[in-house]
């Protein structure tokens, strides 16, 4: 289980580019003394734009990282961001441009790389060996579809030779 949290944590951070890194510690930062923002505040960082509001707040709220209070809707904004503890440590260790900074300087793990590699290889050959037998089927009912044309171009044949001399058994009575 934690296995699985650490994978879907990285998987998550890895999908975060600079700008969002830099447009998370700003939220991180713009929270006053008071340790809360406001909706109105929260819109006002993001130009009135209450989707990218939204969706940063999601993430914050993903790394256990603030709390929300005051009513809101599924898809809204809440009336009250609260800084967390671990929020304000966090900024303070350089906040997610510091794990995203990290996270491009870090080498590929070469086991989980190589194990995909080896997933995706043996699925590629997996295909392959699908193509190559498909190909071997398909081979033989051209073939066997040729010797059927084969065999009905001679049976035409042979009944225009049939007609001929039908036709002319019949003259030559």
């Amino acid at each position: 289980m934690a296995d699985a949290l650490i994978i879907a944590k990285f998987v998550w951070m890895t999908d975060l580019n600079e700008y969002e890194c830099e447009m998370l510690d700003t939220m991180l930062e713009a929270f006053g003394i008071p340790d809360s923002l406001t909706r109105r505040q929260l819109l006002e960082l993001f130009d009135q734009d209450e989707a990218s509001a939204f969706a940063m707040v999601q993430a914050l709220s993903r790394e256990g990282l603030v709390a929300e209070a005051g009513k809101h809707g599924d898809y809204e904004l809440p009336e009250k961001l609260i800084l967390k503890p671990k929020g304000e440590k966090f900024l303070k260790e350089g906040g997610f441009m510091r794990r995203y900074k990290m996270e491009q300087q870090k080498p590929l793990e070469v086991g989980g790389t190589q194990a995909k590699l080896q997933q995706q290889n043996m699925r590629l050959q997996n295909d392959k060996l699908a193509g190559e037998a498909l190909n071997i089927k398909l081979q033989k009912t051209v073939t066997s579809l040729k010797t059927l044309q084969y065999i009905w171009w001679a049976l035409i044949v042979l009944a225009f030779i049939i007609g001929y001399f039908v036709g002319h058994a019949h003259h030559a009575k």
